[in-house]
């Protein structure tokens, strides 16, 4: 009589075992985050999420607690004193003109992030001049990581770009009719004879004459594809420098919008007391009043790169455990297919050779080394950090008034540009510009671009020492005295001082000589 309960039970085991098998493989697929990394910012909730925890702990004890001298904080706020070079890219001998007839249209697809955009088109225009050519109004590709789809005019001023370019270069915000089928779309669709891609990095200007200027005599038009990075350093006219300077550091202004909210963030940074009205009810939100002795109503921006792909390419260790290496490592393999160099060294040799990016702890403990405290009013300059807050947490116990875009706008100005990373870009370059200091944790476009611009206009950016920073980090018995004496004495020349630009160097980055003249 016990049989049919026992083959009863049989048949209910194998239906929950059933349904959890059926459970298990369907979770996956509703809760794809629970398993597969969330993207370039934060990782996987089971593969690698495992907290860091402070790696230099007893660096970091100290400088929790440390107070910075007062002359330390003085030199540090101090604005860099007149070093003898000034903006020079308009020549009153030599007077600007536009060619009597354009040889064409010339056309630019850019890729690439904000900041590589904009060398892009500072080159374009050169070499729409080298040509004797008009310029249509550059097309900026869908970018493949953040998937934003803004356009030149959601970006930049267009008509102040025509306006300041207008005596030096013909520009047009579109083609004629007549040529109206030379789009993206026409490319992309197969061979086209008016397509340029075998531009080289960093082609001269003899290479456009001899290989584009006949396209285009033929047809009217020529589109160049891709144009980022097409364009020699060296051995070009000095008029073409000098266009190149006055497009990246006059012509590109961004749009009002980004101006406004740019603008609205700085203020709220030096007037930290003020009340900032919340978007869509009468709640005000208060800033944190307070007014530290060093620098009072003055800031610093810390363009903190370390996204997901940063990190996976470094082939460096974070922290985060046996889970985040494999889980960066098998990213590193799915993204680059082997052809990363550095992960055939040891962290050991590449943190020697200073090639691991700092993490948030390591850029505060400089930070802090430096002379910046706990009073410091900090903006923090980064579309996503891996590891997300977790990553940052130790960063913010340093800098508690820590601000970011997210803390400082309002609920309106976000929705103007949350989910456009072009935008928010721009909204980070535009604060970073206005910054009494500006320090990025690890080289890169955004970082290259702003180290020229305000070289340009004379403005304080400190430059990590990442030579010495990595060997420093290295070394675990090391006391904080130690530490930031090494720090400030192998910083005392990288805070602004001016660099002229050697052969192969970006004038974006460098722009004396070639842009700026002796005072």
């Amino acid at each position: 009589m016990r049989q049919p309960y026992n083959h009863n039970q049989q048949i209910h085991q194998f239906q929950r075992s059933a349904f959890a098998a059926l459970f298990l493989l369907l979770l996956p697929i509703f809760l794809p985050n629970l398993f597969a990394p969330l993207g370039r910012a934060s990782p996987s909730l089971f593969s690698e999420w495992n907290a860091p925890k402070p790696r230099h702990l007893s660096l970091l004890e100290v400088a929790l607690h440390w107070k910075t001298p007062i002359k330390q904080q003085f030199d540090l706020w101090s604005p860099l004193p007149n070093q003898g070079w000034k903006p020079c890219i308009n020549s009153a001998d030599n007077p600007p003109s536009l060619p009597e007839r354009s040889q064409g249209y010339i056309q630019v697809f850019l890729d690439g992030g904000l900041n590589q955009q904009r060398m892009g088109i500072c080159d374009a225009v050169a070499v729409a001049q080298i040509l004797n050519a008009t310029l249509v109004i550059p097309h900026l590709e869908v970018n493949p990581v953040w998937q934003d789809s803004s356009s030149f005019t959601d970006i930049f001023n267009v008509d102040h770009f025509i306006n300041v370019l207008g005596d030096e270069v013909s520009i047009v915000k579109e083609l004629p009719r007549q040529y109206s089928w030379s789009t993206r779309e026409y490319y992309a669709t197969g061979i086209r004879a008016t397509r340029i891609k075998a531009a080289s990095v960093h082609a001269s200007a003899d290479w456009y004459i001899e290989n584009v200027l006949p396209v285009m005599q033929s047809y009217g038009i020529a589109a160049i594809s891709p144009f980022s990075h097409r364009l020699a350093f060296d051995k070009l006219p000095l008029k073409i420098q000098h266009l190149r300077c006055k497009v990246n550091f006059e012509a590109l202004a961004f749009v009002p919008q980004i101006r406004l909210i740019g603008e609205a963030l700085v203020h709220r940074l030096r007037y930290p007391s003020r009340k900032l009205q919340a978007s869509g009810s009468e709640v005000l939100h208060e800033r944190i009043d307070d007014t530290p002795k060093e620098g009072a109503g003055k800031f610093v921006v810390l363009h903190l790169r370390f996204d997901k792909d940063m990190a996976a390419h470094s082939a460096c260790d974070f922290g985060g455990g046996k889970a985040e290496r494999l889980a960066l490592a098998k990213y590193r393999q799915v993204l680059w297919q082997g052809r990363v160099l550095n992960s055939h060294f040891t962290d050991n040799e590449l943190r020697n050779q200073g090639r691991c990016p700092l993490t948030p702890e390591e850029i505060g403990l400089l930070l802090t080394a430096l002379g910046f405290n706990n009073n410091t009013r900090l903006y923090l300059a980064s579309h996503k950090v891996y590891g997300g807050e977790a990553r940052i947490s130790t960063l913010r116990k340093m800098f508690p008034l820590m601000e970011d875009k997210k803390s400082l706008a309002s609920a309106v100005e976000l929705a103007e540009v949350e989910g456009k990373a072009s935008l928010m870009a721009a909204v980070d370059y535009y604060v970073s510009l206005q910054s009494d200091i500006f320090i990025s944790a690890s080289p890169g476009n955004m970082h290259n671009a702003l180290l020229g611009h305000r070289a340009y206009l004379n403005l304080k950016t400190i430059r990590p020492n990442m030579l010495l920073l990595g060997p420093l980090f290295l070394n675990k018995s090391m006391e904080w005295s130690e530490f930031q004496r090494a720090v400030i004495d192998g910083h005392r020349n990288r805070q602004g001082q001016m660099r002229l630009r050697k052969e192969k160097q970006s004038i974006y980055t460098y722009p004396a000589p070639d842009c700026m003249c002796r005072a």
